[in-house]
């Protein structure tokens, strides 16, 4: 797959130090690796392992210690923070384990949010957004708070929101983590039909074994070094266990 693929976020030697009192704890310890356009990639690793920081990188949450980031060549890693804000913006949507949702707003003006802020009308966000909501099987559903929404229903809204702007690049950060087994599988499979029909980029960082069969590659980061990156059809997936091992 990658060889057809051109390279849309590269990291270079990324890595990322905290002061923990007088310890300094190395939460990336030179992670490089390649992240191709329109691939869905699952970033996995036990807590601790760095997972979320290098998430929190790509996504430009979080600055690295030394090493750089780029994304189709730019080395968004030493933007300004208006910079960084107008790439998150523009180029980057979120999806995040507790959906945040604002309470008050209707799916339809929870998804115009980000096209207001990118200097959509308020009347040119909604139209927008109502065919998102539409994409992500909600057009019923434009009008209703998110009280009035199920779990799966609310994911469903914080998907069409991360699509507002057509950005080139979707993370998901745990997006199945809050959900029940049937209602959790829809949404991956959701987020599969994205990457293929609208050729998005979906980098997620998860715990979900169920993520794996919809990945085009799994990568692994152990103690903030990459520990390993497989493809899909290298991955031996059974129910219950994986390559041979019992799962947690």
């Amino acid at each position: 797959m990658s060889e057809h693929r051109p390279v849309l976020i590269h990291t270079e030697d990324v890595r990322r130090y905290y002061r923990l009192g007088d310890e300094t704890v190395h939460a990336l310890d030179g992670v490089t690796a390649d992240i191709y356009e329109g691939e869905f990639l699952s970033i996995m690793g036990p807590s601790g392992s760095g997972k979320s920081t290098f998430f929190n990188m790509i996504g430009g949450l979080d600055r690295p210690t030394s090493g750089r980031i780029f994304m189709e060549g730019q080395d968004v890693s030493r933007l300004s923070e208006r910079q960084q804000a107008f790439l998150r913006c523009h180029n980057i949507g979120y999806i995040f384990q507790t959906f945040n949702l604002i309470p008050v707003m209707t799916a339809v003006e929870n998804v115009s949010l980000p096209l207001i802020f990118s200097g959509f009308s308020i009347e040119e966000a909604e139209e927008r957004a109502a065919r998102k909501l539409a994409m992500v099987g909600l057009g019923d559903r434009v009008h209703h708070h998110p009280f009035e929404l199920s779990g799966g229903q609310q994911q469903r809204v914080a998907v069409a929101r991360a699509l507002a702007n057509d950005p080139k690049v979707i993370l998901a950060d745990e997006p199945t983590g809050n959900l029940d087994l049937r209602t959790g599988q829809e949404i991956i499979a959701l987020l599969h039909r994205l990457k293929e029909e609208e050729g998005v980029t979906i980098i997620s960082a998860t715990h979900d074994m169920k993520m794996l069969s919809n990945s085009d590659r799994v990568l692994w980061i152990l103690d903030g070094k990459v520990d390993k990156i497989m493809n899909r059809d290298e991955l031996r997936i059974h129910v219950g266990t994986m390559d041979g091992k019992e799962l947690a």
